[in-house]
C-alpha cells in the first residue's frame, strides 16, 4: 500500500509540474514567434536603391593636316559654340617647315560624338585619332557608399557629443569628429572631380600646314639669325655681369698699376 501511495504522489507532482511549465513554454514560444517573423520579414524586404547611371569618361586626341589654317580654326570654333564647349588651351607656332595650331576643348559628354563628327568633316586623313571611354561607375559607387557611411558615423558622434558630460570625453569625441570631417571632405573632393570628368569630355586637336620649301628655308634662316642675335646678347650680358662681380679686384689692380707707373716715372727722372 505504501508503494502505491508513493507512486500516486509522484504522478500528481509530475502532472502538476507539467501544467505549470506549459504556460511558460507557450509564453516563450509566443515571444520568440514575432522575432522570427520579423527576421523573415527583414529578409523579404528589398528596398529599391536608386539606380546609378553608367559613368563614362570620354577623351579624344586628333592630329591632321590642313590646307587652310584659318578656315579649319573657324570651323572648330563654330563646332565648339554649337556643342556648348569651351576652350581650355589654345596655342600656335611655327616649326622648320610647318605652321601648327593646338587646341584643348572641354565639351559636354552628351555632345562628344556630335563634336567629333563636326570637326572631322573635310579631313581626308588623320595622322592620329585616339578616342577612349573609361568606365568609372564602380569607382563612383564606391566613393558614394563610403561617403554615406562617413556621414552616418559623423551623425552618431554628434549625438554622443550631446550626451557627453566629462571634458575628456568631449575632447576625444571632437577629435574623432574632426578626423571624420576631413575624410568626408576628401571623399567629396574626389567625387566632385570624378563627376566633372564624366560630365565634360576633353578633346585635344592638333592641326598644321606644310610650308613651301622656299618659305621653309627662309623661315629656317631667319630663325637661325634670330637665335644668333639672342645668343650674342646673352653672351654680352654675361660678360658685363662677370666684370661687375669682380669689381673689387679691378679697383685693386688699377690702384697698383697707378702706383707702379708713378714709381717707374720717378726712377726715370732721377736717372
Amino acid at each position: 500500500m505504501r508503494y502505491i501511495f508513493f507512486l500516486s504522489v509522484i504522478l500528481l507532482v509530475f502532472c502538476g509540474c507539467n501544467k505549470q511549465m506549459e504556460p511558460e513554454m507557450m509564453a516563450i514560444e509566443s515571444a520568440a514567434a514575432p522575432s522570427a517573423a520579423n527576421k523573415n520579414a527583414d529578409k523579404n524586404i528589398n528596398p529599391a536603391s536608386p539606380e546609378i547611371p553608367q559613368k563614362i569618361i570620354k577623351q579624344a586626341s586628333l592630329r591632321f593636316e590642313t590646307n587652310d589654317l584659318e578656315e579649319t580654326y573657324n570651323q572648330i570654333q563654330s563646332a565648339i559654340k554649337k556643342n556648348q564647349g569651351k576652350i581650355q588651351n589654345d596655342s600656335e607656332g611655327k616649326d622648320y617647315g610647318t605652321i601648327f595650331h593646338n587646341i584643348t576643348v572641354r565639351v559636354p559628354s552628351q555632345n562628344f560624338d556630335n563634336f567629333i563628327n563636326t570637326i572631322s568633316k573635310g579631313v581626308s586623313y588623320f595622322e592620329r585619332k585616339e578616342i577612349t571611354a573609361e568606365d568609372v561607375t564602380e569607382q563612383y559607387i564606391d566613393l558614394t557608399t563610403r561617403l554615406k557611411t562617413k556621414r552616418k558615423l559623423e551623425e552618431r558622434y554628434l549625438q554622443i557629443l550631446q550626451k557627453a558630460v566629462k571634458i575628456s570625453e568631449i575632447l576625444e569625441i571632437e577629435k574623432q569628429i574632426s578626423i571624420i570631417r576631413e575624410e568626408i571632405e576628401a571623399k567629396e573632393g574626389q567625387l566632385k572631380y570624378l563627376e566633372s570628368r564624366v560630365s565634360e569630355s576633353t578633346v585635344t586637336i592638333e592641326f598644321y600646314k606644310n610650308l613651301p620649301e622656299q618659305e621653309a628655308v627662309q623661315l629656317s634662316y631667319g630663325s637661325k639669325v634670330w637665335t644668333a642675335v639672342k645668343s650674342g646678347f646673352f653672351s654680352l650680358s654675361s660678360f658685363f655681369i662677370s666684370i661687375i662681380s669682380v669689381w673689387p679686384f679691378v679697383i685693386i689692380f688699377c690702384v697698383l698699376a697707378y702706383f707702379i707707373r708713378k714709381r717707374l716715372k720717378r726712377k726715370k727722372q732721377q736717372s
